[in-house]
């Protein structure tokens, strides 16, 4: 089990990769960034990058207006 911090909040997680967790969350409908350690992360390397203790993670939703 890893301890990771997303969105602000501390949480334990069994997942193996940063897609399947924010899958479980809801957190990857739409249009989203997603940040690991303060750096960028292409959604097409989410499902290959791996889970570890202390990873901060933030999702960034993209929301239309004007």
């Amino acid at each position: 089990m890893a301890q990771v911090t997303i969105n602000g909040k501390t949480m334990q997680t069994t997942h193996q990769t940063v897609q399947l967790l924010l899958n479980e969350l809801g957190l990857s409908q739409g249009r989203y960034a997603v940040e690991v350690n303060k750096e960028l992360v292409p959604k097409s390397n989410l499902g290959q990058l791996r889970i570890k203790d202390g990873m901060i993670i933030e999702v960034v939703n993209a929301v239309g207006g004007g």
